[in-house]
């Protein structure tokens, strides 16, 4: 799976909020074990079950967690983006992948062996910290998550999942249209409803003037209308 990248790619950039705790023997250890692989639109990075060995880095591109649910039903569970860094709490837990996860576009993910980041959480209490810091925040995201996607309604949820893209990704030059382009169905999954579901809620953001739609395209007409809708549910 992926192809490995041949390009020098500078870790102390790429990896700044790691860099910045790491020692230079530490700095030095990272740069022998890393590795950067190429995955194309589409291509699994890891699948549920396989067990877990590598801390993993989005560098560029885009990659959506998600779980298969009852019925064969994907529910995706999060959208990385760069630069954020997955793949690694179901090695602290000891257990295999409970989710998979795949490139939504071409991609470059940098992986590190896990066990490597293990030994030097041992020594290093600066990084440690960095990755409590960051179980904490996706745990908070996540108990956030469960409650609006089991109590907010299909507008609710969908208007949700429009403004998590805006945040995520950004807009595109024109200010205004999200900058990424996703399939109803996968919209859809994102929000926990059916994809008929969701391509009705799209048309009627459309006929109420809070979105206009491109092909996979989305632009924010109404911003503070759609922020309404999310918080009301």
């Amino acid at each position: 799976m992926g192809r490995k990248a041949k390009e020098i790619i500078d870790l102390s950039s790429t990896l700044a909020d790691i860099w910045r705790v790491l020692s230079e023997e530490e700095r030095e250890q990272i740069k022998k074990n890393a590795r950067f692989v190429h995955y194309k639109k589409n291509e699994t990075i890891y699948i549920e079950e396989e067990q877990p060995l590598d801390l993993m880095c989005l560098l560029k591109g885009k990659v959506k967690i998600y779980k298969s649910g009852v019925g064969g039903r994907t529910q995706i569970i999060r959208m990385i983006r760069p630069i954020q860094y997955f793949g690694y709490r179901a090695f602290f837990a000891r257990e295999p992948y409970v989710t998979a996860a795949s490139a939504f576009e071409a991609s470059t993910v940098c992986f590190i062996s896990m066990e490597l980041i293990e030994d030097m959480l041992r020594e290093n209490g600066n990084l440690a910290l960095f990755f409590i810091q960051m179980l904490s925040c996706d745990l908070g995201v996540a108990d956030n998550r469960v409650v609006n996607l089991t109590q907010k309604h299909v507008r609710g949820r969908l208007a949700e999942s429009l403004i998590f893209l805006k945040e995520s990704y950004g807009l595109e030059e024109d200010g205004a249209t999200i900058n990424i382009y996703l399939a109803r169905e996968d919209l859809a999954n994102l929000s926990n409803m059916t994809t008929a579901n969701a391509i009705r809620t799209l048309a009627n953001f459309v006929n109420e003037r809070i979105i206009s739609l491109d092909g996979r395209k989305i632009k924010i007409i109404d911003e503070d209308k759609l922020l309404k809708i999310s918080k009301i549910g």
